[in-house]
């Protein structure tokens, strides 16, 4: 399985995206200082996912979310709730 995710910094409130083949490892390592890029803002809070069967499908999505501001502002449209941290509907 592959997974694309969304990590929010319970320091600085930043939005990460990813991509991993093993999401409760991969937000250790973000949580443990282990990747450079998130390390100053932990902890981080990991508020959405999105599995795949295929790792191309996954590195695709996460490329879109990242690289096209349309489809994560849609995406963050859907998860407002979690985005501001009450995770109530």
């Amino acid at each position: 399985m592959f997974y694309i995710y969304l990590l929010k910094s319970l320091k600085t409130q930043k939005i990460y995206i990813g991509y991993t083949n093993n999401l409760r490892r991969r937000f250790e390592q973000h949580n443990n200082g282990e990747n450079k890029s998130t390390k100053f803002q932990k902890p981080w809070k990991l508020i959405y996912y999105e599995a795949f069967l295929s790792k191309s499908d996954a590195m695709t999505r996460e490329k879109k979310l990242k690289h096209h501001a349309r489809g994560l502002i849609e995406l963050k449209k859907r998860i407002i709730s979690s985005l501001d941290g009450n995770g109530e509907g």
